[in-house]
């Protein structure tokens, strides 16, 4: 499927979505829960491995015997000390967990990378993503499809740029990862905000009015009766976004809709392995204090937890 025809299909899946007036569009970018399991450190250590390792390699753990388990955690604790000290952070391990659970990124950028890494030199340019892109747009400017690919294109260097943290206009793998999904990252946060802001503002005033909300997630498409929750919408919109009650959102009061202060779970996580496993309470962890831990960390098939909380109530 080539770009026009993607783009053509998600075009109509947004109108087909629209055209559903009950179907309520969600803008809101969440944090994700480490895990669906229970936080309950005297029932399992289930949640601290998901939130460790994430879901899915946590399974894999359970296949183990505790030493292979815990040869396993030594190397990851080797990845984990990213400045090579010999200790584990709380913010070290916050950035291990928070890595761990969006692998499901890092996978979409690594089956994207081929494809846009023309040249097979590690790097991504601007004019290597344009082409590969745009390359069918640019040998035909005036396509007969409807799509604005100069308006789509100039977006996608705005963003591109803000990612190119260097501004050489080429993009390391974690670059080009946060021009994929740039949600991800403190530093692209304004230019979500910007790019919600265009597709919702269709009177280009600079802000989104209560219709202009609205209207992004619910069409009437001819009747009459809004359904509850968008009634409910217009009660949140005038209470809750419009901080300043001027009737329409700016930049930071769109900010604080999509992308809200949620609960850091990444760092409470951190914390609590750090507070269970530090036996000399120096603050941080070295390879030898996480791997005697392993159970909180890891699972294995020979993990009895009645064991590993006789452990766990000794520190």
């Amino acid at each position: 499927m080539d770009l026009r025809q993607f783009l053509m299909c998600l075009s109509l899946c947004t109108a087909f979505a629209l055209s559903k007036p009950t179907e309520k569009k969600d803008r809101v970018h969440h944090e994700p829960q480490l895990s669906d399991k229970v936080h309950n450190d005297a029932q399992s250590f289930d949640y601290d491995h998901d939130a460790f390792l994430g879901a899915e390699e946590a399974k894999t753990f359970d296949q183990l015997t505790p030493e292979e388990s815990k040869e396993r955690l030594g190397m990851i604790v080797d990845k984990i000390d990213a400045d090579k000290d010999g200790f584990v952070t709380e913010g070290e391990l916050k950035t291990w967990i928070k890595h761990a659970q969006k692998k499901y990124i890092y996978d979409n950028v690594e089956n994207q990378w081929q494809e846009f890494d023309m040249n097979q030199d590690g790097l991504i340019s601007w004019d290597e993503y344009r082409n590969v892109t745009y390359g069918t747009y640019l040998d035909d400017p005036d396509p007969d499809d409807g799509f604005n690919y100069k308006q789509m294109m100039v977006r996608d260097e705005r963003r591109f740029k803000m990612a190119d943290k260097d501004g050489d206009l080429i993009a390391t793998k974690e670059e080009f990862t946060a021009f994929l999904h740039p949600e991800e990252y403190d530093y692209m946060k304004d230019i979500v905000v910007q790019e919600t802001m265009e597709d919702i503002d269709k009177n280009a005033d600079g802000f989104i009015d209560l219709e202009e909300y609205i209207g992004d997630m619910y069409s009437h498409d001819g009747n009459a009766d809004e359904p509850e929750w968008v009634k409910t919408e217009r009660e949140q919109f005038v209470e809750f976004r419009d901080k300043n009650r001027d009737g329409k959102m700016d930049k930071e009061e769109t900010k604080d809709w999509i992308l809200p202060s949620d609960y850091d779970h990444a760092e409470a996580e951190a914390r609590h392995l750090v507070y269970e496993s530090d036996q000399n309470k120096d603050g941080k962890l070295t390879k030898e204090e996480i791997v005697d831990k392993y159970d909180l960390f890891v699972g294995s098939q020979a993990t009895d937890f009645g064991e590993a909380l006789v452990r766990h109530d000794e520190f």
